[in-house]
């Protein structure tokens, strides 16, 4: 049975409408490069807009620098107001959101490129003036990182997020039933400062590899070797759900010098240790699936053996090492 689409650790999403990871307007962590729009009714002095500077606050005449990195609106709103009320007669105050920061998220476990990313966010005027619609999505950071491998667990994605109060929140996404779904709703914003986590499918999963490979968070293309007889030996980009048929075709397929009956497949497993397998491709057709690293040797009719062959290309064992990005 599937997990629900967004569970917290502690509450469902659903239970609270303030969660944090609704990102609405008022639960937006404001920081330096945000854009304010600042409305002091009847005061055209303190009207304008404000971009957060880099030491996380702004300048308003007479009351001079404010900080606002770490507030939300509401809070920022309620904290101008107090701080009018020695100037002004009951001060009507509005602040609202008019162009958010990049985006910075920390994205690790079963991705291409875990690390680090930035995650732009486009003008509201594009999007209407609802900053929620701005905001960056969890699949958005996926995709920034290269795509999932095919090993992720995208019933189970975890996102970390610090909420100013100093503690910190857990979501957990079934990005897998969101994949095959028309609606967006297990797709959340990401704020600044979140952490993504692709965990690894456990290995009596029930989740098909070959469907997590042709999924739109699937990279769009990996990396494989083919070499030998084929017309463009050296590593080629396949698409992730390719066979090794394929991953030989778009290699120029093969030389008429070729020995298809005994193409040597090779490949790390999940322990670091290389494995390969001899595979008959006459027909020019298999049901394998190619991964990131994947190396396929095409062997020559003349050859002595197909296991000399390839040692011959892969001699020294540094060389096969280097293959796979050790």
């Amino acid at each position: 049975m599937a997990a629900p689409a967004a569970v917290l650790a502690q509450n469902s999403l659903a239970a609270s409408p303030a969660s944090p990871f609704l990102a609405l307007p008022s639960d937006y962590i404001l920081g330096p490069g945000d854009e304010l729009a600042i409305t002091v009714l009847g005061f055209d002095e303190y009207t304008g807009t404000r971009v957060i500077a880099p030491n996380g606050t702004i300048t308003l005449p007479v009351i001079g620098v404010v900080p606002v990195a770490g507030q939300t609106i509401d809070s920022l709103t309620r904290d101008l107001t107090t701080r009018l009320n020695y100037y002004l007669v009951n001060p009507s105050v509005a602040v609202s959101l008019t162009t958010l920061r990049p985006v910075f998220v920390t994205v690790t476990g079963e991705v291409q490129r875990p690390g680090p990313i930035q995650l732009d966010n486009p003008r509201n005027g594009t999007n209407g003036n609802n900053p929620q619609q701005s905001l960056p999505t969890l699949s958005a950071a996926l995709v920034a990182a290269g795509g999932i491998t095919t090993h992720a667990d995208l019933r189970q994605v975890l996102v970390r997020r610090s909420l100013p109060s100093g503690s910190t929140t857990t979501l957990t996404v079934n990005l897998w039933d969101g994949i095959w779904a028309e609606s967006n709703a297990n797709n959340p914003p990401l704020q600044d400062g979140d952490i993504v986590l692709v965990p690894k499918l456990a290995a009596d999963a029930t989740l098909d590899r070959r469907q997590i490979a042709q999924s739109s968070l699937a990279p769009a293309t990996v990396r494989v070797r083919v070499v030998g007889e084929v017309t463009r030996p050296g590593e080629v980009q396949v698409p992730p759900n390719s066979s090794l048929s394929s991953a030989v075709a778009i290699a120029g397929g093969p030389t008429e010098d070729a020995r298809l009956s005994q193409v040597n497949f090779i490949r790390m497993n999940d322990q670091g240790q290389i494995e390969r397998q001899e595979i008959d491709l006459r027909n020019l057709t298999d049901s394998y699936q190619v991964q990131e690293g994947d190396v396929i040797v095409v062997p020559k009719q003349t050859a002595a053996s197909v296991a000399d062959f390839a040692g011959r290309i892969f001699n020294p064992l540094g060389v096969l090492l280097r293959v796979f990005g050790l």
